[in-house]
This record gives C-alpha cells, structure tokens and sequence, in this order.
C-alpha cells in the first residue's frame, strides 16, 4: 500500500506516522512530504529511515492509496484538489474542507458509513469536536439530543509545535507571546482563534458547525466556549447535555460505555493520565433535572483529535473498499 504524508514534520505529521505503525497496515510504499526548508530531514517509520521530500503539484498527481494532509488550511486549499483530480483518497486533518457540503466530515465510529467507495477529500473534524461527538455519539443515536453546552481546556498542542514551544519557552524564562494572545503559563486564555463578528471564536463555531454535521442533525443548539490551558497534551471539555426524553443516568452510562473507543470511567480524569492514548474517556456523569447530564471528557488531542481519527478514516475507508 503506497501513502503519503503531508506535513510529515509537524507534531500532527509525526504521530500520524507513529498511529500507523501501530496500526500494523502494511505500507510498502510510505512517501513523506513538508516544506522546502524541511525536505532532506529524515524521520523513521517501523526501524526504516525515510526521507522528507518538497511538496509539489508533481508529486501531489502521482497515484497513492491514501494521502494524509496535516500542513494547514492554505497548503491543503492548494494542494489536496490537486490530488483528488488524479483520482486520490487524501484525509485532510485542516479546516478547509470540513463545510463545504459535497465533503464528508468524518468520525469513522459515528458516519464511516457516508465514505464507501469514496473518492476524493475527507475531512477529519476539528479536535474538540471529535471528542464530544464520540462520547455522545450513541445517546444522539438512541434518544436524540436537543443542547449541548460545553467548554474546553485546550493544551497548546493543539496549535501544533509552535503552541508547545512557546509554553516551554516562557517555562524557562522567555515570556514571547508570538503564537496565543497572552502569556500561557500559570494562566488560561478565553479565546482559541479569532473573534467573529457574533461574539464567538473560529474555535467555538467550528464546534456548533461541525456537530450538526457530523451527526447530521442541525437542530442541535450547540452553545460553546473554547480556552486554553498550560498543558501539553489533552484537552478536557465540561459538558451539559439536554436530550429529547427522561431516562435515568445509568441508561447514560451505559450507552457512553456501549461507545466504540469510549470508555466511562468513575476514576478521576486529568490530560496527564490520557497523553499517547487513542481513547475518549468520560467521567464525571451527573443528572441535573428533567432531561439534563453533565460529563467529563478527556483525550490525547493530537491522537484521538487529530492523528488516531485519520489513520481511523483510512482503516475504515480500506475496511469497506469493493
């Protein structure tokens, strides 16, 4: 199987390559791709050494299996087209594509269903939004869900290398404010992205967007805030949940834990605890009135919200190929 790589050097682009390797796919033909100043540098991928080449419209029209794009919005918008023409599956982890309506939006566990046989660009939802979706996925199939309200604490990861650079560096004294509005460590910051013109961050919007996509249902009122939080690795999200009919918590807690790659937990849950896993876990599940919970989610953001849930569209797209 021949697959591709784009953004190879990125903290996305490394793990895609480590989820692979755990995959235990057979890949005989792994390409690598990032930018000119990048390429020569070389990564390895199952004891083997690859190198890193220059991305380009050349490259992009040859024939791959899969290619996997993670080197921002404006290098997918040039380059995945491309590619697609030539007849390629390309799983693309940016912002580009995820609205556009001809595109799927994939949660492999929730609609791998919509890519059978599918040609073309796939989008991998935004990290937040992979995570709550999943660990609601089967109460909005089974009793339907009217609001969610929910905020994260998002790591700095979660803006790729750059985010956690700026986070050790101000640890050790250089208190440079390049990438996020403030000063990170010992704080949070209330805005990921910029504001738009209805008060809410490209964050939270890609939040309500995304859901009522991905679950195909856009009459979920989705109200949220998106922060960001002196970690690493991990995003936690508080959620309140608002569902179509009265069932007791257990019913909840069973559905959450009927989730594939979910688990429940009555432990407590902190980013620390879920670094380099592939898993949603939930925790905290409370019942607040008639038709109300509220739970703890947690996940590796670059694994499960990123890298895990590519390599997962890809598995499952292969999984149903004619």
């Amino acid at each position: 199987m021949k697959v591709g790589i784009v953004g190879a050097t990125g903290e996305v682009g490394r793990t895609m390559i480590k989820v692979l390797e755990e995959s235990n796919l057979k890949v005989d033909g792994l390409r690598l791709f990032a930018s000119k100043k990048s390429a020569g540098k070389k990564l390895k991928f199952k004891d083997k050494e690859y190198t890193i080449e220059e991305i380009s419209e050349n490259v992009m029209r040859e024939k791959y299996d899969y290619l996997l794009f993670s080197a921002g919005g404006n290098v997918s918008r040039r380059y995945a087209p491309i590619a697609a023409e030539a007849g390629n599956v390309i799983i693309d982890n940016s912002s580009a594509f995820r609205m556009q309506e001809n595109i799927p939006l994939v949660v492999p566990e929730i609609n791998g269903e919509i890519i059978k046989n599918y040609k073309g660009i796939i989008a991998n939802p935004n990290c937040s939004t992979i995570q709550m979706v999943l660990a609601l996925s089967e109460i909005q199939k089974q009793i339907g869900i009217e609001e969610i309200f929910v905020s994260t604490y998002q790591a700095v990861s979660g803006a790729g290398n750059k985010g956690i650079q700026e986070l050790l560096n101000q640890q050790n004294g250089i208190n440079n404010t390049a990438h996020f509005p403030d000063i990170i460590m010992n704080n949070v910051i209330p805005q990921i992205g910029p504001i738009l013109e209805n008060g809410f961050t490209e964050e939270e919007m890609k939040m309500v967007n995304e859901t009522r996509k991905i679950f195909n249902d856009d009459s979920i009122s989705v109200y949220p805030t998106a922060v960001r939080v002196p970690v690493l690795y991990g995003h936690s999200e508080s959620v309140v949940f608002r569902i179509k009919k009265d069932i007791p918590l257990e019913t909840i807690k069973n559905l959450i834990s009927a989730t594939e790659n979910v688990v429940y937990t009555e432990k407590l849950l902190t980013p620390l605890m879920v670094a380099g896993s592939n898993i949603t876990y939930v925790s905290r599940l409370r019942k607040m009135g008639k038709n109300t919970f509220l739970i703890w989610i947690v996940a590796d953001n670059v694994r499960v919200g990123a890298a895990t849930n590519a390599v997962r569209i890809l598995l499952k797209h292969l999984e149903m190929r004619d």
